[in-house]
């Protein structure tokens, strides 16, 4: 693990970087990955109405992307279990920094800026013991890796960096799944009759909370996170018996126990035990399934409040009090009112997940 001192000594630069901005990429207000019809990959940078503002090549499939908060700078993760990650300069259109996961780890396909965006966080896993890690990146420094800390728990997914609502913002909260991973096994799970899923919060200091389910959702591994920096909700994926219609989604609060939301019946089994991302506004939350083709809406209280049906739909993110949603067929959809605006549609079909910047 990191020292404080080492920690914050890599915030010091003895040079400047450029100062440029999200402005000299063009002002995007998305990222998104995605494969196009000739089979090439590429990052995609999209404006409020969804349309193109950049497109980045890949050198092979995309999961997620993380924003610098102020430089046009994105971390893009290859599926997970991956062992590299490429820092893409949007505005210049080029791969600036290659990221190696060190010898034992890989990446599980996320990753959050802190400390105003001179650290980059990394969810990876320890591979000979199973245990999470989240690697430290010091930009400043080129990327040079500078420590590690415990995430919690076993196979962490998402992470964010919480601001706002009296948190610190070197606050992270960790979708620690509970399934673990070995890469010589590809993307099998190892420990499905064990896992043992969490949401946890961690600062430089080490692990502050843990959260854990009720046993009898002891196979719902929490995979990702939407936060208003007061609260988090997070999109589970059951790995036990199919059809089961459990909770895909939670709400959080630190110190409080976790609120499970649930639609009714049917809908509940149609979502097929899946959420692929979630999304939170001031005035609800989203989860998508691409496996069932629907979007869930809830209120901020928890309460269902309607579906969305939509092929393949996977990408969620927020668009003001509105959500901006994704698809495997390249349609780019506006979600208001409970009903759905085709903002862009084009040849490529997009990866999981949509990314605000900002």
């Amino acid at each position: 693990m990191t020292t404080r001192r080492g920690f914050l000594a890599s915030l010091i630069a003895t040079a400047a970087l450029p100062r440029l901005t999200w402005a000299d990429a063009g002002n995007p207000s998305y990222l998104a990955a995605a494969r196009e019809g000739d089979g090439a990959y590429a990052l995609f940078g999209l404006d409020g109405q969804g349309q193109d503002v950049f497109r980045i090549p890949l050198p092979g499939r995309g999961h997620a992307a993380t924003a610098h908060p102020v430089a046009p700078e994105a971390v893009a993760f290859a599926r997970r279990p991956g062992t590299f990650a490429l820092v893409v300069d949007c505005a210049r259109g080029r791969v600036a920094h290659r990221l190696d996961a060190p010898p034992g780890r890989h990446f599980y396909g996320h990753g959050a800026f802190i400390a105003g965006g001179d650290v980059l966080c990394t969810s990876e896993n320890h591979v000979d013991s199973g245990q999470g890690r989240i690697g430290l990146w010091s930009r400043r420094e080129g990327y040079r890796r500078i420590g590690e800390m415990a995430s919690g728990g076993i196979g962490p997914h998402e992470l964010l960096a919480l601001s706002g609502g009296g948190l610190s913002d070197d606050v992270l909260v960790i979708a620690n799944g509970g399934i673990r991973t070995h890469p010589d096994h590809g993307r099998a799970k190892l420990n499905l009759d064990s896992m043992r899923p969490n949401l946890s919060y961690a600062s430089e200091s080490g692990v502050e909370e843990v959260v854990e389910l009720p046993d009898d959702l002891a196979q719902a591994s929490i995979r990702h996170l939407a936060s208003d920096g007061a609260e988090v909700a997070f999109a589970m994926q059951w790995q036990g018996e199919p059809g089961e219609p459990v909770p895909l989604l939670g709400l959080h609060r630190r110190g409080a126990a976790p609120r499970l939301c649930t639609a009714d019946l049917a809908e509940q089994v149609a979502m097929q035990g899946y959420a692929g991302s979630v999304a939170m506004t001031g005035g609800q939350v989203g989860i998508t399934s691409p496996r069932g083709g629907r979007v869930h809406l809830f209120g901020r209280s928890g309460n269902f409040t309607g579906a969305i049906l939509r092929r393949d739909v996977c990408g969620l993110a927020a668009d003001g009090n509105d959500l901006l949603a994704t698809d495997g067929l390249g349609g780019v959809l506006s979600l208001r009112q409970g009903r759905v605006v085709q903002r862009q549609m084009a040849e490529r079909a997009w990866d999981n997940h949509l990314v605000r910047i900002g």
